[in-house]
């Protein structure tokens, strides 16, 4: 049984990954405070800023790496360049969630896999520098995910909407950005399709149609919440911008595309009384 190694997979996307996975693969995970993961032989404390890789690896001895770590940059960077390195040199691959931000300098269309990156923001620019060294490698070891906007239950943007709702806080809404998105269910059967199938290379794995940020978010407030919300409209440009990210050349099976519709169908409304 293929062995897999999830760094970061005590967070969200992570977690998810870890039980989509598990069952059919032979599959660990780090963590780093979360005290439930303890007593698991399969989930492995590492703390970013202070332990290296290379006793994981050693001991695991993954033939996929799937990194949806979490902390500083400069760590994230460190640690990438020497799993890339071990990848190079060694039976193994590795799987990197990026994000439709390495593209947010863009406007007036969505981006597709193969088109130039090009970022202002400092997340951005920072998940730039791990694709840039990814690519490097021989398409064959590794796959390379972008992901839109990713929603759920449990998802910290959901987390600050409650909150928000709650609170009668502003919620802030971007009406002149155009997305896609996705949920952690949908992405973790995407990406197991394509550990199963073997399949390398860059991968966009949103829905494959687009919405204004503004009009999703109205939309999943009257769904989650039926009740009206205080939005904070954030205009970041005069032109209509892109921060979508659509399959052209690698496209995955028709069961496993989507909507935004079935996105915001797939949010149970909340039980709370607002």
């Amino acid at each position: 049984m293929k062995r897999i190694l999830i760094l970061g997979a005590s967070g969200f996307i992570g977690n998810t990954l870890y039980r989509e996975l598990n069952s059919y693969y032979d599959t660990f995970g780090t963590y780093f405070n979360k005290k439930g993961y303890r007593s698991n032989s399969h989930f492995f404390h590492f703390d970013l800023e202070e332990d290296g890789l290379d006793v994981l690896l050693k001991e695991i001895k993954p033939k996929l790496v799937i990194s949806a770590l979490r902390g500083s940059f400069e760590s994230q960077i460190e640690a990438h360049r020497f799993l890339i390195n071990h990848v190079k040199h060694s039976d193994c691959r590795l799987l990197f969630l990026s994000s439709a931000n390495v593209f947010d300098t863009f406007e007036h269309f969505p981006s597709y896999e193969y088109d130039k990156t090009l970022s202002e923001s400092i997340y951005g620019r920072f998940k730039i520098k791990i694709e840039n060294d990814l690519l490097r490698l021989s398409p064959s070891k590794y796959v390379l995910a972008r992901l839109p906007m990713i929603f759920g239950n449990q998802s910290p943007r959901i987390q600050e909407l409650d909150n928000a709702i709650v609170n009668d806080e502003p919620i802030e809404v971007f009406p002149n950005t155009i997305i896609n998105v996705n949920n952690n269910i949908k992405l973790s059967q995407q990406i197991h399709y394509i550990i199963n199938q073997k399949l390398t290379g860059i991968f966009h794995l949103g829905s494959t149609d687009l919405i204004h940020h503004f009009d999703f978010i109205k939309l999943l407030i009257t769904k989650r919440y039926h009740k009206k919300a205080i939005f904070k409209q954030v205009y970041t440009t005069n032109e209509m911008r892109y921060l979508a990210v659509l399959a052209k050349e690698n496209k995955l099976p028709q069961n496993l595309l989507f909507s935004y519709t079935e996105i915001l169908d797939d949010l149970t409304p909340t039980k709370k009384d607002f």
